[in-house]
C-alpha cells in the first residue's frame, strides 16, 4: 500500500491508532486505510453548494450553502441527508473564523489567525474517541499550492495535505471547481471536508 502510493506522488501518512475527530466512529466517516477527498464545487450555484467524494467516485457527503444567512452557513450532510453539523462564520472576530454546530453536540471551531504570505487556522475540538480536547495547525503556502493539517503538539504528525500536484488540479470545468486533500487513516473525513470550506472561504475573501 505504501509502495503504491509513493510511486503515485502521494504523500504516504501514518495511521491514528485512535480514531480522530469530533464525530463518532463510523464506517462512513472514517476509513482503515489513506483515502484522498474530492470536493467539487459548483462555481454558479446559487449559494456555495460542494459535493465530496473519494477519488474513486464513492460519495461521502454534500454540503450545501444557505442562500439567505447573514452568517455564511453551510450544511454537511450525509448522503441520506442527514445533518452531520452546520458550518457558520463567526462575526465580530478580527479574523474569519468558523463554528460547526452539530445536532449531536459534537461541536469544533475553525479560527483564522494572522500570518503574512500564508494561510494559518486553529481546530480545537473534543476529541469523539477518548474525549480528549484536540488542538490542529493548519498551514497553507498559497504561493507553492500547498496546505498542510498537523497536530498542535507534534507539528510533524500530519493528519491531512494538500499536496502541489492536487491544488494545481484546481480547475474550472464546466461550472464545477474541485479542490484534492489526502486523509491518515482514522480521521474524521467530515472534519477535514469543513476545514477545506473553511480555507477556500478564507481565500474566496482575499
Amino acid at each position: 500500500m505504501a509502495d503504491r502510493l509513493a510511486a503515485s506522488g502521494l504523500p504516504v501518512l501514518p495511521a491514528f491508532q485512535a480514531p480522530l475527530g469530533p464525530q463518532p466512529h463510523n464506517d462512513q466517516f472514517y476509513s482503515p486505510q489513506q483515502i484522498t477527498l474530492t470536493l467539487t464545487e459548483k462555481v454558479w450555484a446559487i449559494g456555495d453548494t460542494f459535493t465530496v467524494q473519494t477519488a474513486d467516485g464513492a460519495h461521502i457527503m454534500q454540503v450545501k450553502g444557505k442562500v439567505v444567512s447573514l452568517h455564511g452557513k453551510k450544511k454537511f450532510s450525509d448522503m441520506a441527508g442527514n445533518e452531520i453539523f452546520t458550518l457558520a462564520e463567526k462575526k465580530l472576530k478580527l479574523h474569519k473564523t468558523f463554528h460547526a454546530d452539530a445536532p449531536t453536540g459534537h461541536n469544533f471551531d475553525i479560527e483564522g489567525n494572522f500570518s503574512l504570505g500564508s494561510s494559518k487556522s486553529t481546530v480545537t475540538f473534543v476529541n469523539a474517541a477518548d474525549a480528549r480536547p484536540m488542538e490542529l495547525q493548519v498551514k497553507g503556502d498559497w504561493l507553492d499550492r500547498s496546505a498542510k493539517i498537523t497536530l498542535a503538539s507534534d507539528r510533524d504528525r500530519v493528519v491531512a495535505q494538500m499536496s502541489r500536484s492536487f491544488l494545481n488540479a484546481r480547475e474550472i470545468v464546466g461550472n464545477k471547481q474541485t479542490y484534492y486533500v489526502t486523509v491518515a487513516p482514522n480521521v474524521d473525513l467530515s472534519l477535514i471536508a469543513a476545514i477545506c470550506v473553511a480555507i477556500d472561504e478564507r481565500e474566496n475573501d482575499k
